[in-house]
């Protein structure tokens, strides 16, 4: 079956991007609402991982104070920094 934006894991993945600081609520939200559904399957996991983590650990990964130890986290962040800042590379 092909997730939407009607579906409900997509309607779950929508209330844990909604965070405790604003600041993650801006990147989240709108990468979600705008490109999650483009992504491959991969990515998307990716995504759903992200999304697992704790505020005070992805902050500074999205600030680029930090770099995710996990590939995979590493992956997902710079996709979302890059939709963010599409001139930073």
């Amino acid at each position: 079956m092909t997730e939407t934006a009607d579906s409900l894991s997509f309607k779950k993945l929508k209330w844990h991007c909604r965070r405790g600081m604003l600041e993650l609520d801006v990147l989240l939200e709108p990468f979600l609402d705008e490109i999650y559904l483009t992504l491959d399957e991969q990515d998307k996991q990716r995504f759903q991982k992200l999304i697992e983590c704790e505020d005070q650990e992805i902050f500074p990964w999205f600030m680029q104070k930090e770099v995710p130890e996990d590939p995979d986290l590493a992956r997902i962040v710079d996709i979302i920094v890059t939709r963010v800042q599409p001139d930073r590379h």
